[in-house]
């Protein structure tokens, strides 16, 4: 017997929305704080790219220094790649955990 479900948009926006995935048993508090960290998480790989765009900015035209300039852009990599990883995570949990479900 098929059961006929109700299409409209909240079924599809709450289909697509991360439902917090292993955390949805926390609390409120609980998850405050991990989007607390997350958040500040998200600020430090901020500030270590703009320092790495920094450094190559300083390292490339006032001292000539070609090894800052290289450290520069790893440290722009790095701090751009952290804030994708940490912002995804909420989506990369969900994911994994409705797939062992």
């Amino acid at each position: 017997m098929y059961l006929a479900q109700e299409d409209d948009i909240t079924s599809i926006i709450g289909g697509i929305a991360p439902d917090w995935g292993p955390f949805s048993s926390l609390g409120a508090e609980a998850r405050t704080m991990v989007q607390v960290i997350m958040a500040l998480a998200i600020i430090i790989c901020l500030g270590i790219a703009i320092w790495g765009a920094a450094k190559q900015r300083i390292g490339a035209t006032a001292m000539r220094d070609t090894f800052s300039a290289e450290q520069g852009k790893g440290l722009i990599v790095a701090g751009l790649t952290g804030v994708f990883i940490i912002g995804s995570l909420g989506t990369l949990f969900t994911i994994v955990y409705g797939m062992a479900i």
